[in-house]
C-alpha cells in the first residue's frame, strides 16, 4: 500500500540539495512558477513562511519550515491560533555571519574596496592612496550578543578589540562591558554592530539620535535585519558626515538600495549574503529538510519556534 507524500509549497528557488530531497520525499510545488499566485493557493496546501494573508490561503498547513535564523516576516500570532508549527536554522549560520560582520568592518574602516577602485582606475600611477582608520584596540560594541553577537565578539577580541554590548539577557561569562542603554553604548563606540533579531519590537533600534551618539568617528556595521536601522537617518548621517562610515549586509526595501548610500565612498554594501557560503546553506538546506522529515514522521521537530 502506498502512502501518500505530504504537500510541501516552496515559495522561492533554495539550494540544490534541498529541492532535490524535498522533491525525493515530498510532493512539491513551486510557488514562484505558478502563472496565478492566488489560484495556486487554493489548490494546493503546504509548507512555506508567510504573513497572515498567506497563512490563510493555505487551510492544511502544519509547519513552516523557515530557511534562515531570523522569523520576523512569518506571522507568529495567525500561527498559534493555528497550531501551526514554525522553525528555524539556528547556530549553522552563526560563524558565516560573523565572518561578514567582521569582513564589512575591515573593509569599511581600512577602505578597501575604496582601494580596490582606485587602483583599477590607474590613478595609484598617479598618487597615493588617503589613509584609512586603525581597528585594533578601538571598542566594538555589539546590540544583540545572542549567538552571532557572541561569535562577532570573539572575532573582534582576535583582532584587539575592546567588547561592549548592548542585550536584554546579561552573559557575565563572557566578561565583555554590557550597557544598560544604547545611547550610552553608541557614545563609547568606535564601531556599532548589529545583531539583534528583527520584528515590531526592534523596529528603528538604531535611529538618528543612536547615530547622532555614535558620531563622527564612528561606524555603523548591520549584519541584522533592515527593519533595525531608520535607513532615512543613516542615510543623512553618512552624507552629513554624522558618522564615519558605515558596512550594510541588509536593507530596509529589498532588493532595493537607496542610490545615495550606492554613491557613497565610506559605505561597504553586501546584497544580503552575510551566510551566503556552499557550507553554510547546504548546513541550513539540511536543517530544514530534517524538521520536515521529523514532523511529517510524528516526531518532534528539531528547532521549534511556535
Amino acid at each position: 500500500m502506498t502512502t501518500a507524500k505530504a504537500d510541501i509549497l516552496v515559495t522561492g528557488p533554495l539550494v540544490a540539495s534541498l529541492m532535490a530531497a524535498i522533491e525525493r520525499d515530498f510532493t512539491m510545488h513551486k510557488l514562484w512558477l505558478a502563472p496565478d499566485r492566488n489560484a495556486y493557493l487554493k489548490e494546493h496546501g503546504g509548507v512555506v513562511g508567510a504573513n497572515a494573508s498567506l497563512i490563510e490561503a493555505l487551510p492544511k498547513l502544519e509547519i513552516i519550515s523557515g530557511f534562515g535564523v531570523g522569523y520576523d516576516a512569518i506571522d507568529l500570532d495567525a500561527c498559534r491560533r493555528r497550531g501551526i508549527i514554525v522553525t528555524n536554522t539556528p547556530n549553522v549560520l552563526n560563524e558565516c555571519v560573523a565572518d561578514t560582520a567582521m569582513a564589512l568592518l575591515l573593509a569599511v574602516s581600512r577602505r578597501i574596496c575604496e582601494a580596490d577602485r582606485f587602483l583599477r582606475a590607474g590613478k595609484w600611477l598617479q598618487a597615493k592612496f588617503p589613509l584609512a582608520v586603525k581597528v585594533s584596540g578601538k571598542k566594538c560594541c555589539i546590540a544583540g550578543l545572542g549567538n552571532i553577537g557572541s561569535a562577532i565578539a570573539a572575532r573582534a577580541s582576535g583582532f584587539g578589540m575592546k567588547i561592549g554590548y548592548y542585550d536584554p539577557a546579561p552573559k557575565p561569562d563572557l566578561g565583555y562591558k554590557r550597557y544598560d542603554d544604547l545611547e550610552s553604548m553608541a557614545r563609547d563606540a568606535d564601531y556599532l554592530v548589529v545583531s539583534a533579531v528583527g520584528g515590531a519590537g526592534t523596529r528603528h533600534l538604531i535611529n538618528a539620535k543612536i547615530l547622532t551618539a555614535l558620531g563622527k568617528k564612528g561606524f555603523l556595521i548591520n549584519v541584522a535585519r533592515g527593519s533595525l536601522v531608520d535607513q532615512d537617518a543613516l542615510v543623512k548621517a553618512l552624507v552629513s558626515g554624522e558618522i564615519a562610515g558605515a558596512g550594510l549586509d541588509v536593507f530596509a526595501d529589498e532588493p532595493n538600495v537607496p542610490p545615495e548610500l550606492i554613491e557613497l565612498e565610506n559605505v561597504v554594501l553586501t546584497p544580503h549574503v552575510a551566510s551566503g557560503t556552499n557550507e553554510t546553506r547546504q548546513a541550513m538546506g539540511e536543517l530544514v529538510f530534517a524538521n520536515l522529515q521529523a514532523h511529517f514522521a510524528g516526531k518532534p521537530v528539531l528547532t521549534r519556534v511556535v
